[in-house]
């Protein structure tokens, strides 16, 4: 699965952002280093990023940055959400996911009466993607395990999570943004989509 890319030049030019801020913002780690692509070109080296997360990004950065400090939306943008926790009731009494998805997997939490952040963006995500319709109740089994069991070795970096089927059996893996994917002719991709989209969403239901 290949990455669409877009050049630094393309990208200073379509955002109108200049070359100090993007740097910046890298700096402050509002755009991942990950993101930063070195790439031979007729010119020589030349600097690319994925054109969908970072175009996004920078939508987002220059939306955001009047109010709050870069310090803060750097926070925001990583999903450095680790201190919000609710009471799995209140959780539950807000509605911010489906019945069907409560009751299913309300047990992620069940050594304690509370919530972690990631507790929730778990449910938030196999939330999301049942409600497109792509994935089925009993394929969420499997996309809660992967989640448990690999999100947090990402320690705050992006990732995406990649769904994709074989012969009407699914599968999900947790990636480096912007890494690329190949498959061969068999396999459906039936989402790929960066964690941090659904974390910030998260966070807007919660605060």
């Amino acid at each position: 699965m290949d990455i669409e890319l877009i050049s630094k030049k393309e990208l200073l030019e379509m955002t109108g952002i200049s070359y100090g801020q993007l740097y910046r913002w890298k700096r402050k780690q509002l755009i991942p280093e990950e993101w930063f692509i070195r790439k031979s070109a007729f010119t020589g080296q030349e600097t690319f990023f994925p054109r969908e997360l970072i175009l996004a990004r920078i939508d987002k950065i220059v939306n955001l940055k009047d109010d709050l400090s870069l310090d803060e939306l750097a926070d925001k943008l990583a999903g450095k959400q680790g201190g919000i926790e609710l009471p799995k009731s209140e959780f539950a009494a807000r509605k911010i996911v489906s019945d069907m998805v409560w009751k299913r997997w309300a047990g992620l939490a069940d050594e304690n009466e509370r919530y972690a952040f990631h507790d929730m963006l778990y449910l938030y995500t196999a939330d999301a993607l049942l409600q497109t319709g792509e994935m089925s109740i009993e394929e969420g089994d499997a996309l809660i395990s992967v989640l448990r069991e690999h999100y947090p070795s990402f320690n705050g970096r992006p990732c995406e999570l990649v769904f994709i089927r074989r012969m009407g059996i699914a599968s999900f893996a947790l990636v480096s943004a912007s890494a690329e994917l190949y498959f061969d002719n068999g396999v459906k991709v039936v989402a790929r989509a960066p964690l941090t989209d659904w974390s910030e969403k998260l966070v807007e239901r919660l605060v």
